[in-house]
């Protein structure tokens, strides 16, 4: 099977508590597919390694990246990702920002879109408490969306679905 990597973001410590999901489930099916890197400890250019590709980001704030993806932002341009499949994870508070949750989601699917990739992997926005996300485009996320604020307890059956 090919490789997958997993790029992640975090500021708080709760996006690296969903890699670990992630990491668990891959491991009890795939052992060993699934390469984790921190956007912040390497060049941008490694996502180009693999054909497939897992981003991880919070909202941070009202509708922004996490510090690391914001820096890492513009330098994706210099990428070419057609042919890549992304599938897209991100997290954020539904009741604090309900009108801003879960807006890197879309924020990255834009840009990965535009840089030929791919896009995989949305997931139903029912169950979710919110009023408005970029992350939302035809009733479905265009990832898989997660409140570890409120709903920590639901991410495991999230990722493993």
């Amino acid at each position: 099977m090919t490789p997958i990597g997993l790029f992640y973001g975090t500021d708080t410590g709760f996006t690296e508590i969903v890699v670990k999901l992630f990491v668990e489930e891959f491991e009890l099916v795939a052992p060993n597919l699934l390469t984790v890197h921190n956007i912040a400890d390497g060049p941008i250019t490694i996502l180009q390694q693999y054909e497939h590709l897992i981003i991880g980001c919070p909202t941070w704030d009202i509708g922004q990246l996490q510090a690391d993806w914001d820096k890492a932002y513009n330098k994706l341009d210099t990428l070419d990702l057609s042919g890549k499949q992304v599938a897209i994870f991100g997290l954020g508070d539904q009741y604090g920002y309900p009108d801003s949750y879960c807006d890197a989601i879309g924020i990255l699917a834009k840009k990965f879109a535009s840089l030929g990739a791919e896009l995989v992997g949305f997931t139903p926005t029912e169950g979710y408490e919110f009023t408005y996300s970029e992350g939302v485009k035809d009733g479905q996320f265009l990832g898989l969306a997660l409140d570890e604020d409120n709903e920590s307890d639901k991410s495991p059956l999230r990722v493993s679905d």
